[in-house]
C-alpha cells in the first residue's frame, strides 16, 4: 500500500494540534502542579512532553490506517469514537490542571480510558496494526489514573 502523505501528515496533525493547545492552556498551572505532594514512581516533569508527543503521533498515525484501509460505516463510527476520546483527553487536562478538580478530573480520566479501550478494539477490527498503536496511550493513560489517583489523595 501507498503512503498518502497528506493524509497522514492531517492525522498526525490533528492531535498533535490538540495536545499542543492543552499544553497551551495549562501551561500557566504547571507551577502550581510542581508544588503538589507527588505519589511514588511520578516522573519527571519533562517526560510527560516527550511521552505525550509520541502518543499523540502514534494515535494520529492509527487514524492514519483506518483512514486509508476502509471507507465505511464501521470506519467512520471508529474515527468518530477516536474524536470523542481526542476531545475526553483534552478536557481532562483543564479539570486536573487548570481547575484542581483533582476527584473529577479522576472520574473523567475513567470515563477516557474506557473511551481508549472502545477506541483500540474498533480500530483493531479495521486495522490489527491501529488497534495496537493505541496500546501505549492505554497504558500511559493507565499510569496518568495512578498519579491522578496519588495526587487527589495526596493533596
Amino acid at each position: 500500500m501507498k503512503i498518502q502523505w497528506k493524509k497522514l501528515a492531517i492525522c498526525v496533525a490533528i492531535p498533535l494540534a490538540v495536545g499542543a493547545l492543552s499544553a497551551l492552556l495549562t501551561q500557566s498551572a504547571m507551577r502550581d502542579f510542581a508544588a503538589l505532594d507527588q505519589p511514588p514512581l511520578s516522573p519527571p516533569g519533562w517526560l510527560f512532553p516527550v511521552v505525550w508527543s509520541i502518543l499523540y503521533a502514534l494515535m494520529g498515525i492509527a487514524s492514519y490506517l483506518v483512514v486509508v484501509t476502509e471507507s465505511s460505516e464501521r470506519s467512520r463510527n471508529a474515527l468518530t469514537l477516536y474524536a470523542v476520546q481526542l476531545a475526553f483527553n483534552f478536557v481532562w487536562s483543564i479539570l486536573f490542571f487548570n481547575m484542581g478538580a483533582y476527584l473529577l478530573a479522576l472520574v473523567w480520566l475513567a470515563i477516557l480510558w474506557v473511551l481508549i479501550l472502545c477506541t483500540l478494539l474498533a480500530f483493531r477490527r479495521i486495522r490489527l496494526w491501529a488497534g495496537r498503536l493505541i496500546v501505549p496511550y492505554l497504558l500511559w493513560v493507565s499510569f496518568a489514573a495512578y498519579l491522578n489517583a496519588g495526587i487527589w489523595y495526596l493533596n
